[in-house]
């Protein structure tokens, strides 16, 4: 294989799908990290994938992580990931890539293809200046239990989306062209409400390499520094962690945890020094930057409240929306008043089982609105020991919990996803949870593997 793989970070998989007679309706199903605080959603999927063949038994829901460590849970998956391979209900593939594309209620097609990536050029630190790294700050105390999940792990079943900056649509887009030339591996719906998904599998080595080489053009280190307005100390950044950061992240950690007693001679070629993700092209019709908000759980609603305005912020209450929106909207006008030095300020609209508010920070403490917000919850949690907070996404679900006693919710808007690039180049990676790539039902379901421990 040409040098031009190992410098883009760049790796030809062997992927595993289930076998031909498996029901893919049944078999693949949504990110772990969806549907945290509604677990009516999973025991639905339980419902109906029964005991058939599917990765929700090859996965651990969020929802049900537990501070003791689920070991009961991980010892089923790895034993349920050993018996799908013993039994034939996964089945090997020659190496390729492969070409997908998704359909939700909300989005016609999302393009996206599905690589492997070396671990070895990720970095997830917020000085990180590599040639893969995280979009948003990387809360490490989430990792231990992904690790673990992963460490004994024959297999990777992945939902990470891997974004591409290629605006002139030279890597992913062509290859649609081409799909009478590729086999068909699964055209099927998604359960719960997540669409339709097609998928090709690409092994002609010509295709492979015009790929790899359209992703070495896209990283030419002259292109990116007139592209980005990037001085020569900033690393080129061409992959850039869109969903699954975490589980991108926990990866990496695990390869590091075997660099350290596997013998040198093997690092080179074993099979965990790489990732299984879906690349996707920013400027894809179908990606669409929506925000995420935040519930706070177990609060006196009132006494939070006050706790915000003495870190001062100032805080709004309404008796209904329209006068919410009525305040935002003159105090937006009197913003375009103020001189340009003037500081700007941030609005955050919030919900509680008694009305609607908002939050005004005058002096932010973050550029970005969900910065100054998830430094002030940060702050908060350390004096209420019994408040949780979750990361939502849809305003829908938010009003549900919300108006729930002891609970607020607050709204966010999304932010500009032509940024994003430029604001990781410049500025680092973004707070955590400060957008998401689509509605949750949009999220990569599970559907491929591959193995990441080298099996007797």
């Amino acid at each position: 294989m040409n040098t031009t793989y190992e410098t883009v970070g760049l790796a030809v998989p062997q992927i595993l799908l289930p076998a031909k007679d498996i029901d893919l309706h049944s078999w693949s199903v949504i990110a772990v990290d969806q549907y945290t605080s509604q677990p009516e959603y999973w025991q639905q999927v339980a419902l109906h994938t029964g005991d058939n063949p599917s990765t929700l038994h090859l996965v651990l829901p969020e929802v049900y992580l537990n501070s003791q460590g689920n070991d009961k849970e991980i010892n089923q998956i790895n034993q349920n990931m050993n018996t799908y391979l013993s039994a034939g209900i996964l089945r090997k593939t020659s190496p390729g890539f492969v070409l997908v594309d998704r359909s939700t209620p909300i989005n016609p097609s999302r393009k996206g293809l599905l690589v492997a990536l070396d671990l070895e050029q990720y970095d997830f630190s917020a000085a990180s200046q590599s040639l893969i790294r995280a979009t948003e700050g990387t809360v490490l105390d989430r990792l231990p239990p992904r690790v673990k999940i992963r460490q004994d792990a024959p297999l990777e079943v992945p939902h990470i989306l891997i974004l591409i900056d290629d605006p002139q649509k030279t890597i992913i887009e062509p290859l649609f062209a081409k799909t009478a030339d590729f086999e068909k591996i699964y055209d099927f719906d998604l359960m719960q409400g997540g669409g339709h998904i097609t998928g090709w599998h690409i092994q002609q080595l010509s295709v492979l390499d015009a790929v790899a080489n359209a992703l070495a053009h896209l990283a030419e280190r002259d292109l990116f520094q007139k592209k980005y307005n990037a001085d020569k100390n900033k690393g080129t950044l061409l992959y850039a962690a869109g969903d699954g950061n975490h589980s991108l992240a926990s990866a990496k950690t695990h390869w590091e945890n075997i660099k350290q007693t596997a013998k040198a001679s093997d690092l080179a070629t074993h099979p965990a020094r790489y990732a299984l993700v879906e690349l996707v092209n920013i400027h894809d019709e179908g990606v669409i930057f929506e925000p995420i908000h935040r519930v706070v759980f177990n609060v006196d609603t009132d006494e939070f409240l006050a706790d915000i305005a003495k870190e001062g912020v100032e805080v709004l209450q309404f008796d209904h929306v329209k006068a919410l929106q009525k305040e935002k909207k003159r105090l937006e006008d009197s913003i375009k008043t103020l001189s340009e030095d003037a500081p700007a300020m941030q609005f955050i609209p919030f919900l509680t089982h008694t009305g609607h508010g908002m939050l005004v920070f005058r002096t932010p403490t973050h550029t970005l609105p969900v910065g100054s917000l998830q430094k002030l919850l940060d702050k908060l949690a350390k004096k209420h020991n019994n408040m949780e907070i979750d990361y939502i996404h849809g305003k829908d679900v938010v009003s549900e919990l919300a108006s729930k006693k002891d609970n607020i919710g607050f709204y966010l808007l999304p932010m500009n996803k032509n940024d994003l690039f430029k604001t990781i180049i410049h500025d680092g990676p973004l707070p955590r949870k400060t957008f998401s790539m689509g509605e949750a039902e949009e999220k990569r379901y599970y559907l491929e593997s591959r193995i990441i421990k080298p099996l007797s």
